[in-house]
C-alpha cells in the first residue's frame, strides 16, 4: 500500500496540474524538478556549506561540514535526475540533512547534464571530483582513509562506476558505497516486472525514464557500457560493503534488487532495505515520516561504516 502521507501529496500535485517530466523539454524540466525537490523537503540543517570549483578538475563542488571537530570521514554525493536533471543547489536540503545525520563531510558534486553532455560527461566528472576529493582531504579537514561514495537513481549508478575505477586504477580508496534506487540495466533488456506493474508511477514513469535513456545514451537508449548499466559488468568482485534502498512503488525497483543480488553473488557485503510503502525520489521527501525514517538509515550506515563517534 502506497504511503499515506505520499498519496496524499501526489493527489495534490495532480490536483495542480502537474505534468509528467518527460512532457518537457530539459530546461523546463529543470525547473520543475527543483520545485519537486522542494516541495517535500524539511528546512535546511545547521552545517558549514562553501562552494569550491576545484580547477584541477573543472567540476563545481558544495561541501558541507559538521559542526564538531574535524578531521572528518568524508562522503562525495551524486544527485539523482536521469543525468538530465538536478544540480547541486536542488540537493541543498538533501546534502545539508546527510551531513547532519552521519556526522561526515558531505562533498555534493555537479556533473555536466545530458543532452548537452551525454555519457560519459557525467562519468568523467563524477571521477574527476572523487579522485579530487580524495587528494585533497587533508585541505578539506577530512580523513581519506574514511572515504564512501553515495548517490540517488542516476547518481547511485555514479557511485557504485566510480567505486568500480576506483578498484581497477587506484586513487581514491573507497569504503563503502550507498546507492538508492539505480537503474543498474542502463535501459537495457531485463526480466524486471516493475518495470510494467508500475510503468505509471506514482511518481517516475516508464515513459520519463526512456526520455532519460535517449538523451544520455542516445536514440536507442541503451547504455553503451558496463559503467552505465552495472548489471552488465562481468567483474564486481572486490567492491566495498554496499547498502542498497529501494522503494516498492518503483519502476526500477526490481532492477535495482538484481544489482543486489549480483553484488552479493561476486562475494561483497550487501545490505538491502526496501521501503515497500514509498516511491522513487524519496530522498529528498523528508517531511514524510517514511522517507525520513530511510534518510535517517542511510545515514547511520555512513556513520557506522566510517566510524563517525555519536
Amino acid at each position: 500500500m502506497l504511503d499515506q502521507q505520499l498519496e496524499a501529496m501526489l493527489q495534490q500535485a495532480q490536483a495542480a496540474g502537474m505534468p509528467d517530466l518527460c512532457e518537457l523539454p530539459p530546461q523546463p524540466c529543470r525547473d520543475l524538478y527543483r520545485q519537486i525537490c522542494a516541495a517535500a523537503d524539511v528546512p535546511p540543517a545547521d552545517v558549514g556549506v562553501r562552494d569550491i570549483l576545484a580547477a584541477e578538475c573543472g567540476v563545481p563542488l558544495r561541501v558541507y561540514t559538521p559542526r564538531s571537530a574535524g578531521p572528518h570521514a568524508l562522503v562525495t554525493y551524486y544527485h539523482g535526475g536521469g543525468y538530465v536533471l538536478g544540480d547541486i543547489a536542488a540537493y541543498d536540503n538533501v546534502c545539508r540533512r546527510l551531513c547532519a545525520d552521519s556526522g561526515a563531510m558531505v562533498v555534493s558534486v555537479e556533473y555536466r547534464l545530458a543532452p548537452e553532455h551525454p555519457w560519459p560527461a557525467a562519468f568523467d566528472d563524477a571521477w574527476a571530483a572523487l579522485q579530487w576529493v580524495a587528494a585533497n582531504a587533508q585541505r578539506l579537514e577530512a580523513d581519506a582513509a574514511r572515504l564512501a561514495v553515495a548517490g540517488d537513481s542516476a547518481g547511485a549508478i555514479l557511485a557504485t562506476a566510480v567505486a568500480r575505477r576506483a578498484r581497477d586504477e587506484g586513487g581514491a580508496k573507497v569504503t563503502f558505497q550507498a546507492l538508492v534506487y539505480p537503474p543498474a540495466a542502463g535501459g537495457g533488456d531485463g526480466d524486471f516486472p516493475s518495470r510494467q506493474h508500475h510503468a505509471a508511477g506514482p511518481t517516475l514513469t516508464l515513459r520519463t525514464i526512456e526520455y532519460f535513456h535517449r538523451h544520455v545514451f542516445g536514440a536507442g537508449g541503451r547504455a553503451p557500457d558496463a559503467y552505465a548499466a552495472p548489471l552488465r559488468a562481468t567483474d564486481l568482485a572486490g567492491l566495498p560493503p554496499t547498502l542498497l534502498q529501494v522503494a516498492g512503488f518503483d519502476p526500477l525497483r526490481d532492477e535495482a534488487l538484481a544489482y543486489g543480488a549480483a553484488l552479493r553473488r561476486a562475494g561483497n557485503a550487501v545490505t538491502v532495505v526496501e521501503y515497500h510503502g514509498l516511491a522513487h525520489g524519496y530522498i529528498s521527501m523528508g517531511a514524510l515520516g517514511a522517507a525520513r525514517l530511510a534518510q535517517r538509515q542511510l545515514a547511520d550506515a555512513l556513520r557506522a561504516a566510517l566510524r563517525i563517534a555519536d
